[in-house]
């Protein structure tokens, strides 16, 4: 206490200035996050393609999604399988109501393929379709997939395992790998004349969201040829489908292609320019051999230039080292040093080089513009046998199935509540009574498990004023500022808060002297035989002489005749 006392005197009086000083954090406030029980959230759009909450057992969802174990081709040709495994499980990280399952990516560095047949196919034609699915990247996406296909209904949907291969219409959703991070948008539309497929890609597509939290993905293509994507409930990008530059390749071919059939003809001329005919000879007066640089003609070597000296002498003061061995170390040579005798410059005097007048370099005969030219050629525009004019690309082939075909680094990607129908309304209203209430309940979870921040800073009119309102902090941060001082010169840290030293300094020594009572304490109780001596200590002997006597006096006790009880009790009494 008295250490405590002076170390708080010393603060108090010493001279240093405080103005706005940071408070000790807050103490940690512990506080339950409640979790409701899951209960699944039916009847939200009867005529859906589908709405998956994940709310079946386990066994359900198995027969309902298919995990695939078919072998795609790399584009380089190599083939590979899907080994990635899933699962039916609960969030571990921010979760939300207990018991809210979801579909989970569970290996890392590895393909995964799964798919689930939709209730009823759907057929987008005059329609407004709605994709609305949930991610959670519970550890992070530093590089993989998180999006989903609606696969093209077909006899081969039914017949073969879903892969890279399978026939799509829409792809949506994120991707994060290195710089790249962006929400897919893909639709792969069909030449009606040529018969092939094309991906059409959004050209400027948002960025995914990487937070660990759910965040709700959605799509709508409207009837209309207008798009919309939703994050969170709010619109990231909105446009044409087919305006010009918003998707690449746009969906209306070019009208007019390049004619393969037509040859550029024999006398066609795509030379610029040609050498000057006129300057077909080189000058007689041109000499290739003229070098680059000449000694400077007006040079003149200075008049005190010591010819006879060399520019370097071995250090006169130089002295051989005492450990140098010339068996093992060879011959000792003095280091060089530059010859005071060189002021102005020795040994052999060279004229500084200058640029040479006369040299011109090799020659090469001029050019021209070639009077013949007629520019670079192209084959003739013809017009496009592929044109089409595709004004309804929302009118989307019969979806018949959904499925994620991923690679990503990162595990336990989970998917919830996926809405695959034709209602804005009713994704609106899934996404409102599912979605919301888990994201505020994730929300209360980070906001719960986060450091809490530090107290405001707050201002005091004096150190006194400090000291009496938080003592513990006030000692804090003036040691603290005695200490930062201390390290970058400890003199003037003396000498502005000497007490404060003298404070710290007394502290040190008490903990020194401490240290020392008790490491003599060990020694001693060691040569007295306490830890593990075999001879009885003093104390020890004195103890034993203790109980004999109080032995005897208990047999004197047994054998006296006495008459009183009282007296008896008494003296046990006292001599206890």
């Amino acid at each position: 206490m008295k250490f405590i006392e002076s170390v708080a005197y010393a603060l108090l009086t010493s001279s240093l200035t405080l103005g706005s000083v940071r408070a000790a954090n807050e103490k940690p406030i512990s506080r339950e996050v409640d979790h409701p029980d899951f209960v699944p959230f039916n009847n939200v759009d009867p005529e859906a393609g589908l709405w998956e909450q994940f709310a079946d057992s386990d066994e359900e969802l198995a027969k309902r999604w298919k995990p695939s174990s078919a072998k795609s081709l790399e584009g380089t040709g190599d083939e590979y399988s899907y080994v990635g495994q899933w699962a039916f499980e609960e969030p571990t990280v921010l979760s939300g109501f207990k018991g809210d399952k979801g579909l989970v990516v569970k290996s890392p560095a590895a393909r995964h393929a799964i798919s689930a047949k939709l209730d009823r196919t759907l057929d987008n034609k005059d329609k407004t379709l709605v994709v609305q699915y949930e991610v959670k990247l519970q550890k992070g996406l530093e590089c993989g997939g998180a999006y989903l296909k609606l696969l093209s209904e077909n006899e081969d949907l039914h017949a073969e395992e879903f892969s890279g291969e399978t026939p799509y219409q829409v792809m949506f959703g994120p991707d994060k790998c290195g710089s790249t991070n962006k929400v897919h948008f893909i639709i792969r539309r069909k030449n009606p004349i040529s018969g092939e497929y094309e991906e059409k890609h959004l050209v400027a597509p948002p960025a995914a969201r990487l937070n660990k939290l759910s965040n709700l993905y959605t799509l709508i293509i409207h009837p209309d040829q207008q798009f919309e994507i939703r994050i969170d409930g709010h619109t990231v990008k909105a446009g044409s489908i087919i305006e010009e530059g918003v998707f690449r390749p746009s969906f209306n071919p070019p009208k007019t292609v390049y004619d393969e059939d037509d040859v550029k003809p024999d006398d066609w001329v795509e030379d610029r320019y040609i050498p000057d005919p006129e300057q077909a000879e080189k000058p007689e007066d041109w000499d290739e051999d003229a070098p680059f640089q000449i000694p400077d003609p007006e040079a003149v070597k200075p008049a005190d230039w010591n010819d006879d000296e060399e520019p370097f002498i071995p250090d006169p003061e130089a002295i051989k080292p005492e450990d140098w061995d010339d068996e093992e170390d060879g011959e000792w040579v003095a280091p060089e040093i530059p010859n005071p005798a060189c002021a102005a410059g020795c040994g052999v005097w060279e004229a500084p080089k200058i640029r040479n007048p006369a040299y011109k370099g090799k020659w090469v005969q001029p050019q021209i513009e070639n009077p013949d030219y007629k520019g670079e050629w192209e084959p003739r525009q013809i017009a496009n046998p592929n044109y089409f004019e595709d004004s309804r690309p929302s009118d989307l082939e019969p979806i018949g199935a959904v499925g994620f075909e991923l690679w990503t680094m990162q595990n336990d990607i989970l998917f919830d509540n996926i809405y695959i129908g034709h209602s804005v309304a009713a994704a609106e209203y899934a996404g409102n009574n599912t979605f919301l209430p888990k994201l505020f309940i994730e929300s209360e979870e980070e906001k719960a498990n986060a450091p809490k921040p530090l107290k405001e800073r707050k201002q005091y009119e004096s150190a006194l004023e400090f000291f009496r309102d938080d003592p513990v902090g006030y000692i804090t941060e003036v040691t603290r500022v005695f200490i930062l001082n201390f390290f970058v010169d400890y003199k003037q840290a003396i000498l502005n808060q000497p007490l404060v030293a003298l404070g710290l300094a007394t502290a040190v020594l008490s903990a020194i002297v401490a240290a020392l009572g008790i490491l003599v304490g060990g020694f001693a109780l060691i040569k007295n035989g306490v830890f593990g001596s075999s001879k009885p200590t003093p104390s020890a002997v004195a103890d034993k002489k203790a109980k004999s006597a109080v032995a005897a006096d208990a047999s004197d006790a047994d054998s006296a005749t006495t008459t009183s009880s009282a007296t008896s009790t008494n003296a046990v009494k006292r001599k206890t």
